[in-house]
């Protein structure tokens, strides 16, 4: 493992990871006028979030095994699999109104905990998830690990609670 080859990545993980928050964020409050709403796209990000979470089981039941080669193939999945839900949700959000949560009471503090967590959460683990998988590529296993054993939890978290999420919300779409 070369450190000048580390140091080019991590300047790359430094900036997608501020990019990425910002680039979403920015996104979230354009509309594109006269266009059909993508109303069909919630349904299918959330699948893909709890597809996402299967990954992430089956990633480390494989590696425990000493599957290393499909354990490598289950979290490049699961990274494509977040990739192709920012996208989604992005354009989503970018043809609709939000949706504002119906429920009332405690439900609405739990929905909210869960929903604030999740959005947090999300930003958070865009740079372990890129580290984790940069050190396991530059076979830095021993970094590799220590960084998996916070980004896994971090990205289970995150994968389930936007399921859990649109569970909560879809009752009150349009």
């Amino acid at each position: 493992m070369s450190t000048a080859e580390e140091k080019k990545y991590k300047k790359l993980i430094t900036i997608v990871s501020i990019v990425i928050p910002i680039a979403v964020a920015a996104l979230f409050g354009v509309k594109i006028p006269n266009v059909e709403p993508l109303s069909f796209l919630p349904p299918i990000y959330a699948s893909i979030n709890g597809f996402t979470a299967v990954l992430l089981v089956a990633s480390v039941v494989a590696i425990k095994k000493g599957k290393r080669k499909l354990h490598e193939q289950l979290n490049t999945t699961a990274i494509i699999c977040s990739a192709l839900f920012l996208v989604m949700y992005v354009a989503y959000h970018m043809t609709s109104d939000s949706t504002k949560f119906g429920g009332e009471g405690m439900i609405k503090y739990v929905y909210f905990f869960i929903l604030i967590t999740h959005i947090l959460l999300s930003i958070v683990i865009i740079p372990f998830v890129l580290i984790t998988f940069m050190r396991a590529r530059l076979g830095n296993f021993p970094e590799h690990r220590k960084i998996a054993k916070i980004t896994f939890p971090l990205w289970l978290y995150v994968a389930v609670t936007g399921v859990v999420v649109y569970l909560m919300i879809s009752p009150y779409y349009v």
